[in-house]
């Protein structure tokens, strides 16, 4: 008969596994297909915002420090509901050898058959749970600073890689423009010396400002290349390359006065937020150390069955009943363990302290050193913009009088490297702002 027993059991067994197995949905492996399958279809156009949200949702470093954003926001969660009373259902059964008694063999039972169905509350109260609580407050508006901190920094390097983009293709197009220039300056050259009109020397010369601005050329192609590949690894989490960037280098905002960035460095800077907070969880872990020295009340309540039998009433008399206890833990000796914490706790909000002032007055430091940087790239801008249009004039009077024989080569060479070089200039004049601004906006949040 037991063998039947077992035998059925292991048919059930099986029986279930094998349903478990039908109903499970099959392994998902990311092949290099399903991978190329979730790349967009067509090329994209990407804003400053756009890029700024993609970086958002695939960088790691920001999306850890939001996870440990959510981590100290469960934290809290805990710590307040460590001051509210839990309450459990309890079930249990009791079996003491009998000695021919209803007490059974061991006096702290209640017979030999005990069962225990019991509803129980608990409340502990203690210092040190308050204590723990706003202690895990200030560790989650800790998390929260560090996580703006995060996406500040974040944006300050979205903001150099998308202008730097724009640049290279910029720098790009320009060294396009001058290798365009320099070819044309060679055919120029080779028909004046046919001409009898210049020496071979002009010829030589135009040759190899051609090469060299050919050699340019494709070294600029290869750091765009380089400046894109470094875009696409910040916001495609696929690697998609087939992208375009709306250019706004010359749409950069408006910088402020300074009296107006003051005050919002003073009340919006993420890391004074950051050491404020670190050092108010300081406090609060020195309070939920000194806590231990203090007596803790636990509070019980049960209500339910502890009784011989497992009813409500045996022989007409009710089993269903309540009980209370309290408890009053009175810490009286341990090996100066609760000092040694409490010695932690201090030592570490001295160093939060010494942590807030240095983050005080580097603050300070910031703000005037990212204010000057900004100042400083808005007025080259208009000196930059006019070079670069002084340049490409002087390149068209230089060819000019090339032509007519009142200049040499060398001074055509020269305008074609000034002008490739100013505009080069104004290109990275203009991302120099944008990143300045967004580097004084860590300090300050948007304008």
């Amino acid at each position: 008969m037991s063998q039947k027993i077992v035998a059925l059991i292991a048919c059930l067994l099986v029986a279930t596994v094998a349903s478990r197995a039908q109903t499970l949905p099959p392994a998902q492996t990311a092949s290099p297909a399903t991978i190329n399958a979730q790349a967009p279809a067509a090329k994209v156009s990407l804003t400053l915002a756009d890029a700024l949200a993609r970086a958002k949702a695939n960088s790691p470093q920001f999306q850890a420090a939001l996870t440990q954003l959510g981590i100290a926001r469960e934290d809290r969660v805990q710590a307040r509901a460590a001051l509210l009373p839990g309450v459990d259902y309890d079930n249990g059964f009791i079996y003491t050898q009998g000695n021919g008694t209803p007490s059974g063999r061991f006096i702290a039972n209640n017979g030999p058959h005990e069962y225990l169905s019991q509803g129980a509350v608990q409340q502990i109260v203690g210092l040190g749970q308050f204590a723990d609580y706003r202690r895990a407050a200030a560790t989650q508006a800790l998390a929260r600073a560090k996580a703006e901190i995060a996406a500040r920094g974040l944006i300050v390097t979205v903001v150099r890689a998308f202008y730097g983009v724009l640049v290279t293709q910029g720098k790009m197009q320009s060294t396009q423009a001058a290798a365009d220039e320099a070819q044309r300056f060679l055919d120029n050259s080779r028909k004046l010396e046919q001409g009898g009109d210049v020496a071979h020397s002009d010829v030589i010369k135009a040759q190899i400002q051609a090469n060299d601005q050919q050699r340019a050329f494709q070294d600029a192609k290869l750091s765009e290349q380089n400046a894109r590949l470094n875009l696409a690894v910040l916001l495609f989490p696929n690697f998609f390359q087939d992208f375009s960037l709306v250019d706004d280098l010359a749409t950069a905002p408006v910088l402020p006065p300074i009296a107006e960035v003051q005050p919002m460095a003073q009340k919006n800077n993420p890391e004074l937020s950051a050491a404020f907070a670190a050092l108010e969880a300081a406090n609060h872990e020195v309070m939920v150390a000194r806590a231990g020295h203090l007596p803790t009340l636990v509070l019980d309540y049960f209500y339910g069955i502890d009784a011989n039998h497992f009813a409500v009433s045996t022989d007409g008399i009710r089993n269903l009943g309540y009980s209370a206890a309290a408890t009053l833990n009175i810490p009286v000796w341990h090996w100066g363990a609760i000092e040694s914490r409490v010695r932690q706790a201090e030592l570490q909000r001295q160093q939060a302290q010494v942590e807030l002032s240095a983050a005080q007055r580097q603050a300070l430091a910031d703000l005037q050193s990212f204010y000057a940087e900004a100042e400083t790239a808005r007025a080259q801008l208009d000196t930059l913009r006019n070079s670069a249009e002084l340049a490409a004039d002087s390149l068209r009077l230089t060819n000019l009088r090339y032509q007519a024989g009142e200049a040499i080569a060398l001074e055509v060479v020269d305008a074609q490297n000034t002008l490739t070089q100013a505009r080069n200039n104004y290109r990275d004049g203009e991302a120099r702002y944008h990143v300045a601004i967004a580097n004084l906006q860590t300090l300050t949040g948007a304008f």
